[in-house]
């Protein structure tokens, strides 16, 4: 063999590689014919003439399909010897198809994973099954999920295993847990504050309260005392008092406020008519005295918390007779109507699951575009010299409202009256 290798020429060796070269090249876009399904029979020349290999049907459809998968596809033996591949797992595993074909499966299974994988292979030849396992990709390794069946080709029975990467899903699986966690870091430090601000508000309520008990006691003890004193005097003796009633109505405000950050609600169905004949006979007083009327059409019974809210009505109505036109009797109607879905536009439907509840009054009104501004604390559209009030009994409402899972709006027009509405579920089990 060396006398014959020396006596062949530079060119004879040259010829003779560029044979090599082709047959390779031959032989491997042959292989990914097959694999690719391009062909489905091969004519091979040996010493005993021409044969004629085929690929059955049902085998070249696996293999066309298969190769076309995003995901990577494995076809194994009884004995887990891979018979056949995916261009996609061979990538999964940095190797070459040629290195993958007739390798074990559980080579490519990390060893923490490998008793798991042979559950599954012993399950899987009955029923179909799934798991998950870390793939060796070279010096990494891949959270996958294998999805393993049965298939029955030309060779007999196999096992097809479908491995669907995980890397993705389990990054955003981690930062989920992540976010949560912090979500339920900041909820309980959320929860401490407003624990803090409650025990603030009610404390600092308590201990204001008892000063302006006694300024507006003793200034009260002075005025009816006040034959000594000038007229002036007793003018701002009674400024004092006047202002320490204030006062004591926006401290008792903020913490009626404050509670509603409480979660200890308890729901029971209420019919609100009773509820608006109750507050009408407190408002009795000032109905008379300015010859209002207030209209209750049919309204229905609502799963609420009563004290609450019969607060956002009194609130409401309270406005109403406040801001009443000089010279006009008040007039308060108040209707509902059955909704389909949580909106102010939401159609009609008489066994809908909300409520919207309409407070209109012929007062003095107010520009639309402060609509915002009538529901945050402290907001006022007319000076405290001509209206009295903190500000604060809208936000209260509102805050009862969304508390109950509502909505609550205004609508108006100035010197045209306005219109509360007012959305409510009909019981706490709507969102």
């Amino acid at each position: 063999m060396k006398n014959e290798l020396t006596h062949k020429t530079k060119e004879e060796l040259q010829k003779e590689i560029e044979e090599l070269r082709f047959q390779l090249t031959e032989a491997n876009e042959t292989i990914d014919a097959i694999r690719t399904g391009q062909i489905d029979a091969l004519v091979v020349q040996g010493q005993g003439g021409h044969q004629l290999y085929t690929l059955k049907s049902a085998d070249q459809t696996y293999r066309v399909f298969i190769e076309k998968m995003a995901e990577g596809a494995v076809t194994i033996n009884p004995k887990g010897l891979i018979l056949y591949c995916n261009s996609q797992f061979a990538s999964m595993v940095h190797h070459s198809l040629s290195e993958v074909i007739g390798m074990p499966f559980d080579t490519f299974v990390a060893d923490e994973n490998k008793a798991h994988y042979r559950e599954l292979f012993q399950k899987c030849w009955k029923d179909d099954c799934k798991g998950e396992v870390l793939l060796i990709s070279g010096e990494s390794q891949t959270p996958v999920q294998l999805s393993l069946t049965t298939l029955q080709l030309a060779e007999g029975i196999s096992l097809s295993i479908i491995l669907t990467d995980l890397t993705a899903q389990k990054k955003t699986q981690q930062q989920l847990l992540e976010n949560n966690t912090k979500l339920e870091d900041i909820n309980h430090a959320l929860e401490i504050s407003n624990h803090d601000l409650q025990q603030f508000a009610s404390i600092a309520s308590h201990d204001l309260q008892e000063p302006l008990r006694k300024i507006i006691m003793f200034s009260n003890l002075i005025k009816d005392r006040s034959d000594g004193l000038t007229t002036e005097t007793k003018k701002h003796l009674q400024k004092v008092i006047d202002s320490s009633i204030r006062m004591k109505t926006l401290i008792i405000d903020i913490l009626t406020y404050s509670k509603l950050s409480a979660n200890d609600f308890y729901f029971e169905c209420i019919d609100l008519n009773e509820m608006l004949d109750e507050l009408k006979e407190d408002f009795e007083l000032i109905i008379e005295e300015k010859n209002a009327q207030i209209v209750v059409s049919k309204l229905p019974c609502l799963y609420v918390n009563k004290g609450q809210i019969r607060q956002v009505f009194q609130n409401i109505i309270s406005n109403a007779l406040k801001f009443a036109k000089v010279g006009v009797s008040p007039l308060i109607e108040v209707a509902s109507r059955r909704i389909a879905e949580k909106a102010f536009n939401s159609r009609q439907k008489e066994d809908g699951p909300y409520c919207l509840i309409s407070i209109r009054d012929n007062g003095i009104g107010f520009d639309e575009k402060y609509v915002q501004n009538i529901f945050s604390l402290f907001q006022r559209l007319n000076t405290k010299d001509r209206y009295e009030g903190t500000g604060i009994g809208l936000a209260i409402a509102k805050r009862i409202v969304e508390k109950h899972k509502g909505l609550i709006t205004a609508l108006s027009k100035e010197n045209e009256g306005a219109e509360f509405q007012v959305i409510l579920p009909m019981s706490q089990g709507n969102d």
